[in-house]
């Protein structure tokens, strides 16, 4: 992934839209990422891959309810507070 800094990005712009449509490219202020700039076709591909991952979650959780396989808020809860208790 190629990298510029943030006024680099700025002034270059043009040049940078014409470079995602290869490869994302990070940008840096004071030398920390602060952004992921990719082509729009890149994007929608991701956008689906995160549905049809929702997707599948959605899917195990209904497949769980109608096995019976299901808890109450108060068990949930519990592991949870016990998750943050025991770090």
């Amino acid at each position: 992934m190629h990298t510029v800094r943030a006024s680099d990005a700025k002034n270059k712009f043009g040049e940078l839209v014409d470079r995602v449509q290869r490869e994302p490219v990070r940008i840096e202020r004071h030398g920390r990422g602060v952004a992921v700039l990719v082509s729009e076709a890149d994007y929608a591909e991701i956008e689906q891959l995160r549905l049809d991952a929702l997707r599948a979650k959605i899917d195990r959780g209904l497949a769980d309810f109608e096995a019976g396989r299901t808890f109450t808020h108060e068990a949930v809860f519990a592991q949870i507070f016990n998750e943050i208790d025991n770090g």
